[in-house]
């Protein structure tokens, strides 16, 4: 993924614009968690009731800051550990610091620590964590190719930063991080 593609789509989040980009397995849609007014316009592409919630994701560990907060040592490596499938984590957001917008009417949110080179650059130039969703209509299924992706939004996207998807076959899986407990298969 090139460097100035990824500098492109971080001017487009700074802006409040909501970018397609490749993940493990499928397409995200991805924004700026912190702003509302993007976030909202990511959920009404989607199709998605805010009340849901969103996945964040992030290219480190670190970029998690706060939510990091209260976490034991074995918590900590768990998340930041590459596994076999991409993995999100149903975390406590002790500190409350997600906003309602992203976390939607949970108390927890849900994280991924990316192993995806492209995500991991684009996370790095952002120099933070981002909302990531599948790129799709909801109940419609996820993009694998950008062609798909412009057949579902069209020119509704701020940016649409190319790349390759990882190896992965399916969406992440989802467990908790608490339990361990499997809520979604990958």
């Amino acid at each position: 993924m090139s460097i100035w593609h990824t500098k492109q789509a971080v001017r487009a989040l700074d802006q409040g614009g909501v970018i397609a980009y490749p993940t493990e397995a499928i397409w995200g849609l991805g924004c700026n968690p912190w702003d509302r007014a993007a976030v909202m316009h990511l959920l009404k592409l989607k199709q998605r009731p805010v009340d849901k919630g969103l996945i964040l994701i992030a290219g480190d560990i670190s970029q998690l800051g706060d939510l990091l907060l209260g976490l034991s040592e074995s918590e900590r490596l768990l998340l930041s550990q590459p596994r076999s499938v991409p993995t999100t984590w149903i975390i406590p957001d002790r500190m409350r610091v997600i906003p309602t917008w992203v976390k939607g009417l949970h108390s927890d949110v849900a994280v991924r620590v990316s192993t995806h080179l492209g995500v991991k650059q684009l996370c790095h130039y952002y120099d933070g964590m981002l909302v990531s969703t599948s790129a799709n209509i909801s109940s419609q299924p996820p993009a694998r190719t950008q062609r798909e992706v412009r057949a579902a939004f069209g020119r509704s996207l701020n940016y649409l930063l190319p790349g390759p998807l990882g190896g992965s076959n399916r969406p992440s899986e989802i467990r908790l991080l608490k339990t361990g407990a499997v809520l979604r298969s990958g």
